[in-house]
Protein backbone atom coordinates (compact mmCIF):
# COMPACT_ATOMS: atom_id res chain seq x y z
CA UNK A 1 0.00 0.00 0.00
CA UNK A 2 1.02 3.50 -1.17
CA UNK A 3 2.52 5.40 2.44
CA UNK A 4 1.01 9.26 2.77
CA UNK A 5 2.21 11.85 4.66
CA UNK A 6 -0.75 13.95 6.40
CA UNK A 7 -0.78 16.70 4.06
CA UNK A 8 -0.91 14.65 1.29
CA UNK A 9 -3.71 12.93 2.55
CA UNK A 10 -5.52 15.83 3.08
CA UNK A 11 -5.08 17.54 -0.50
CA UNK A 12 -6.55 14.05 -1.81
CA UNK A 13 -9.19 14.93 0.46
CA UNK A 14 -10.15 18.15 -0.48
CA UNK A 15 -9.61 17.36 -3.98
CA UNK A 16 -12.18 14.69 -3.89
CA UNK A 17 -14.68 15.82 -1.79
CA UNK A 18 -14.03 19.54 -2.96
CA UNK A 19 -15.25 18.28 -6.23
CA UNK A 20 -18.40 17.10 -5.05
CA UNK A 21 -19.31 20.11 -3.57
CA UNK A 22 -18.26 22.35 -6.66
CA UNK A 23 -20.57 20.39 -8.39
CA UNK A 24 -23.52 19.87 -5.99
CA UNK A 25 -23.46 23.59 -5.25
CA UNK A 26 -23.72 24.53 -8.60
CA UNK A 27 -27.40 24.33 -9.10
CA UNK A 28 -28.49 25.71 -5.72
CA UNK A 29 -31.72 23.49 -4.08
CA UNK A 30 -31.34 22.03 -0.37
CA UNK A 31 -33.09 18.86 -1.35
CA UNK A 32 -30.75 18.54 -4.18
CA UNK A 33 -27.98 18.73 -2.22
CA UNK A 34 -28.66 16.50 0.13
CA UNK A 35 -29.04 13.71 -2.82
CA UNK A 36 -25.80 14.70 -4.95
CA UNK A 37 -24.26 14.24 -1.61
CA UNK A 38 -24.74 10.89 -1.03
CA UNK A 39 -24.72 10.18 -4.94
CA UNK A 40 -20.85 11.51 -4.71
CA UNK A 41 -20.09 9.67 -1.05
CA UNK A 42 -21.42 6.70 -2.55
CA UNK A 43 -19.30 6.75 -5.64
CA UNK A 44 -16.23 7.42 -3.79
CA UNK A 45 -17.17 4.45 -1.68
CA UNK A 46 -16.98 2.14 -4.60
CA UNK A 47 -12.95 2.56 -5.04
CA UNK A 48 -10.53 0.34 -4.05
CA UNK A 49 -9.78 -0.43 -0.73
CA UNK A 50 -6.24 1.78 -0.49
CA UNK A 51 -8.59 5.17 -2.11
CA UNK A 52 -11.53 4.23 0.46
CA UNK A 53 -9.18 4.54 3.23
CA UNK A 54 -7.71 7.26 2.39
CA UNK A 55 -11.14 9.20 1.76
CA UNK A 56 -12.12 7.55 5.47
CA UNK A 57 -9.35 8.81 7.54
CA UNK A 58 -8.24 11.88 8.52
CA UNK A 59 -12.09 13.26 9.83
CA UNK A 60 -14.28 15.51 8.03
CA UNK A 61 -13.29 16.43 4.77
CA UNK A 62 -11.83 20.42 4.41
CA UNK A 63 -13.79 22.00 1.62
CA UNK A 64 -12.15 25.28 1.35
CA UNK A 65 -13.76 28.55 2.76
CA UNK A 66 -13.93 31.79 1.18
CA UNK A 67 -16.40 33.35 -2.20
CA UNK A 68 -17.68 31.14 -4.60
CA UNK A 69 -14.05 32.05 -6.72
CA UNK A 70 -12.18 31.54 -3.81
CA UNK A 71 -13.47 27.91 -3.26
CA UNK A 72 -13.93 26.84 -6.87
CA UNK A 73 -9.97 27.64 -7.49
CA UNK A 74 -8.72 26.18 -3.94
CA UNK A 75 -10.45 22.97 -5.47
CA UNK A 76 -9.16 23.01 -8.85
CA UNK A 77 -5.60 23.64 -7.48
CA UNK A 78 -6.22 20.66 -4.54
CA UNK A 79 -6.96 18.36 -7.51
CA UNK A 80 -4.18 19.53 -10.12
CA UNK A 81 -1.95 19.03 -6.78
CA UNK A 82 -3.75 15.32 -6.18
CA UNK A 83 -2.78 14.48 -9.65
CA UNK A 84 0.80 15.35 -9.13
CA UNK A 85 1.15 13.81 -5.93
CA UNK A 86 -0.45 10.19 -6.92
CA UNK A 87 2.09 10.80 -10.36
CA UNK A 88 5.06 11.07 -8.12
CA UNK A 89 3.88 7.85 -6.54
CA UNK A 90 3.98 5.57 -9.09
CA UNK A 91 1.12 3.84 -7.81
CA UNK A 92 -2.26 2.89 -9.50
CA UNK A 93 -3.96 4.55 -7.50
CA UNK A 94 -3.62 7.56 -10.23
CA UNK A 95 -6.30 6.12 -12.58
CA UNK A 96 -8.55 4.98 -9.90
CA UNK A 97 -8.68 8.10 -8.56
CA UNK A 98 -9.04 10.38 -11.72
CA UNK A 99 -11.93 7.47 -12.11
CA UNK A 100 -13.43 7.77 -8.87
CA UNK A 101 -13.67 11.45 -8.55
CA UNK A 102 -15.01 11.65 -12.29
CA UNK A 103 -18.01 9.34 -11.42
CA UNK A 104 -18.67 11.02 -8.54
CA UNK A 105 -18.69 14.04 -9.78
CA UNK A 106 -21.22 12.52 -13.16
CA UNK A 107 -23.19 11.03 -10.85
CA UNK A 108 -24.03 14.18 -8.14
CA UNK A 109 -24.76 16.22 -11.52
CA UNK A 110 -27.73 13.47 -12.47
CA UNK A 111 -28.72 12.56 -8.84
CA UNK A 112 -31.53 15.28 -8.97
CA UNK A 113 -33.04 14.00 -12.08
CA UNK A 114 -31.69 16.72 -14.37
CA UNK A 115 -28.19 18.19 -14.91
CA UNK A 116 -27.97 21.63 -15.44
CA UNK A 117 -25.69 23.27 -17.87
CA UNK A 118 -23.72 24.86 -14.52
CA UNK A 119 -23.15 21.28 -13.28
CA UNK A 120 -21.95 20.14 -16.77
CA UNK A 121 -19.49 23.18 -16.49
CA UNK A 122 -18.28 22.97 -12.95
CA UNK A 123 -17.99 19.17 -13.58
CA UNK A 124 -15.80 20.03 -16.89
CA UNK A 125 -13.95 22.22 -14.45
CA UNK A 126 -12.75 19.42 -12.23
CA UNK A 127 -12.11 16.37 -15.20
CA UNK A 128 -9.81 19.44 -16.75
CA UNK A 129 -8.03 19.81 -13.47
CA UNK A 130 -7.54 16.01 -13.29
CA UNK A 131 -6.18 16.00 -16.55
CA UNK A 132 -9.53 13.88 -17.44
CA UNK A 133 -10.89 13.98 -21.39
Amino acid sequence: MTEYNEQERQTLRTAAFGAIFLVSSAEPGFVDMIKESFAGSKALANTSPELRELFKSGGMPQIPKGSPGDIESSVLNALSQSTSILQSKGGPELDGFRGAVTSAVDQVAAAAGDTSPKELAAAGKVKAALGVA
